[in-house]
């Protein structure tokens, strides 16, 4: 069993959120630019599929290719109801604003929701993600969904993504205004790597039994 764990991912708000996780579980892990593994253009196309499963099992295929090291990546998004479940697997550049990186494209995301939806009486949403994993003995993937819905205006200068539209139903406030601990607790993306982080805890102990 490999000691450390890459986490394929180049969202600084993903890697902000995940690495106390890992490393309260005693968990090592680094990133791509610490693999030494360059943004390519290829990385683009890698979230192709109609599927959360199938997008995070994508990304981390490509880049265990690239590292041989166990990798980890995920897919997640935001399922509006009122939207027939968009913009679901098309979250991260549903505004269509390729020109955009960072919290300029959140913001464009945010204001294309908002008008989408309009004066929409049904708010209802959910954050959904799906963590992967793909080691020698094969992959593995862990889902969780949280619970929302979407205000008309942003809240809480935190998160990133929906995350100052996202009114969580079990925290009473917006992830943006969540701090980092709260939000893992009640955050899709937390729920699956405590899944993903226990099962890799277990199985650490079964090894040395």
């Amino acid at each position: 069993m490999s000691d450390k764990y890459l986490l394929a991912t180049r969202s600084l708000g993903k890697l902000y959120e995940l690495r106390p996780m890992f490393a309260a579980a005693g968990l090592e892990v680094i990133d791509l630019d610490g693999a030494g593994i360059p943004e390519s253009t290829a990385e683009a196309n890698l979230e192709e599929f109609d599927s959360f499963e199938e997008n995070a099992l994508a990304k981390a295929k490509y880049f265990r290719a690239k590292s041989g090291l166990v990798t980890i990546a995920d897919d997640s998004g935001l399922e509006v109801q009122a939207l027939g479940g968009a913009p679901g697997v098309h979250t991260k550049r549903w505004s269509g604003r390729a020109d955009l990186e960072g919290r300029a494209l959140d913001v464009a995301n945010n204001d294309f929701l908002l008008r989408k939806l309009g004066k929409s009486a049904d708010r209802r949403a959910r954050y959904v993600c799906v963590a992967a994993i793909i080691d020698g003995s094969g992959p593995r993937t862990f889902r969780s969904e949280t619970e929302g819905e979407i205000l008309d205006a942003p809240r809480g200068e935190g998160g990133f993504g929906y995350d100052p539209l996202f009114l969580s139903s079990e925290l009473g406030i917006t992830f943006a205004e969540a701090e980092r601990a709260v939000k893992e607790r009640g955050s899709h993306r937390g729920r699956a790597f405590v899944q993903l982080i226990g099962w890799l805890a277990a199985r650490a102990r079964g090894q040395r039994t």
